[in-house]
Formats: structure tokens, C-alpha cells, sequence
């Protein structure tokens, strides 16, 4: 099962409106956790500001809450499940696909994941 985690994510620089404005949407998830076992699901982006954004992610059976930004081909997010922290960093791909590494505080490894836009 995945755990994915609230945790301040920052890239430095504040993008320009338009890059994080393209980011918002609905996503489907493909992923990878640290063991390699397989999980999909569901990610809603939802814009909070011109260069910041929330994440809400449900896969496995799971559900997870963030807060996100995007700096060019960068998009990042730290989230929160239980009492664990994670982050996870993407590189967001001509066709609007995010790929991405997750981890999680304290753990040894990273995870893999896709969001594609629905």
C-alpha cells in the first residue's frame, strides 16, 4: 500500500502563472512502491495561487493530502497520510504527464509514479 505524506515542498523559485495554471486537473496514477509492487488510482491538482496548488491523491485504498508548486519542468509536492511525511518530485513531459520519484521520511528508497491527465 502506498503511504503518501504532507510535507512543505519547495523548489525555490515561483513559476510564472501560466506554467502553474496548465498543471490543474484530474490525473490517472501509476505507480511503483519501494518494494516494486504495483499501484494506480486518482490525483486531483487543484490551484490555490498563481505558482501553488493542493494535491489530493486516492490509490490503493488510500487516501493522501498535499500541497504542491511547479517551477518550469518541475513540479513538486510534499503530503501527508497517518503520521508519515513524504515528497515526491516530478518532471512534467510535452504531453502534460507527470513522472515522478516519491519517498518517504525516515525510509530508505523511493518510489515511482505517473500522473497522466484524464
Amino acid at each position: 500500500m502506498r503511504t503518501i505524506m504532507l510535507s512543505l515542498a519547495m523548489l525555490g523559485v515561483a513559476s510564472m502563472p501560466a506554467a502553474a495554471q496548465s498543471i490543474g486537473g484530474t490525473y490517472t496514477v501509476a505507480g511503483t512502491n519501494f518494494d516494486g509492487s504495483k499501484y494506480s488510482g486518482e490525483a486531483t491538482i487543484t490551484l490555490t495561487s498563481d505558482t501553488t496548488c493542493t494535491i489530493h491523491w486516492e490509490t490503493g485504498g488510500s487516501t493522501s493530502d498535499g500541497i504542491c508548486m511547479r517551477n518550469d519542468n518541475a513540479f513538486s509536492a510534499g503530503y501527508a497520510m497517518g503520521k508519515e511525511i513524504g515528497l515526491v518530485v516530478y518532471k512534467v513531459e510535452k504531453d502534460g504527464s507527470l513522472h515522478g520519484l516519491w519517498t518517504i521520511a525516515g525510509q530508505n528508497g523511493n518510489g515511482t509514479e505517473v500522473l497522466t491527465p484524464k
